[in-house]
């Protein structure tokens, strides 16, 4: 009886395919969950604001937006600044 051996198994064409698909799905996934972290931060911006103006003080702390915007920018960089900007706008409106 003659024994056959086969080759490994090589990666087919379709598996770079495969794997961006599945690479495109985890980032589906992961901009769903922003998408509803940013509407419930926003929402819970809106009730701070709410809330400090119901106590009669201002709808805005600048000393707090600079906290934010600036642990944006250490964690990450120059574009954490940007992104800063319009997570807190999400959350306040424009001035």
């Amino acid at each position: 009886m003659m024994s056959t051996t086969t080759a490994p198994s090589q990666p087919t064409a379709s598996s770079p395919d495969a794997e961006i698909a599945d690479l495109r799905a985890r980032i589906d996934e992961i901009d769903s969950a922003l998408v509803d972290l940013w509407r419930e931060r926003a929402a819970l911006s809106q009730r701070v604001g709410a809330a400090r103006v119901a106590a009669g003080g201002t709808r805005l702390v600048l000393a707090r937006e600079r906290e934010i915007l600036d642990r944006f920018h250490r964690d990450l960089g120059p574009v954490g600044t940007q992104l800063g900007l319009l997570v807190l706008r999400a959350g306040r409106g424009p001035l």
